[in-house]
This record gives C-alpha cells, structure tokens and sequence, in this order.
C-alpha cells in the first residue's frame, strides 16, 4: 500500500475517496521508567533506547492506518500526518492519520 504526507501522487489518477483513516499507539509507563533506566545508552545526547521505541509507536500507528484503509477497500493513503503527544505526563501517544483512497 502506498502511503504519502502529499495530497497527490505524482502520475496517477485517484479514483475514489473512502475518507480519514488513522491508527493510534499508547507506550504505557512502565515503558519509560525501563527507557529511563537504560539512558546509558545516551550518545552524544540521544537515546538509543528511547529512539527505538519512538520507532516502534510509528510503524505501529501506520499499519494499524493501513490495516483500516484496506479494510475499506483502498491501495493508498494520501495526506498522512504523524502525531506524538505525551498523555498524562507518563504516556506517549503516536497518532497516524490520513485518507484512505484508490489510485489507478
């Protein structure tokens, strides 16, 4: 399935419009207190550790979006927005979200 930030996809045609589909990831808290606790890992002020599980809540929140948009019959997803919110002060929430279309 292609998935883009643009609104368009360069030489090809969309064909119909199924509407706003999104995915969401909540990384609980005992995940940052083990994130926290491992911080040795820190290079040159970045966290290995924490990088990873930034990556993991993106890749989660943008297959649950394309599980959803092929559910409803699309090969795309134009227009797609990445999210990260803290929730609580102890929780980070990754949002995924776009809109599912066919393109021929």
């Amino acid at each position: 399935m292609l998935v883009t930030t643009t609104n368009t996809i360069e030489g090809a045609r969309i064909t119909r419009y199924y509407g706003i589909v999104s995915g969401e990831t909540i990384i609980g808290a005992n995940v940052f207190r083990d994130l926290f606790a491992s911080i040795r890992d820190i290079v040159g002020g970045r966290s290995g550790a924490y990088e990873e599980v930034l990556r993991k809540g993106k890749e989660t929140a943008l297959r649950e979006m394309q599980e959803q948009a092929a559910a409803l019959g699309a090969n795309a997803v134009i227009g797609v927005d990445l999210d990260y919110e803290t929730v609580n002060g102890s929780m980070l929430m990754v949002t995924a979200a776009g809109t599912a279309v066919s393109v021929e």
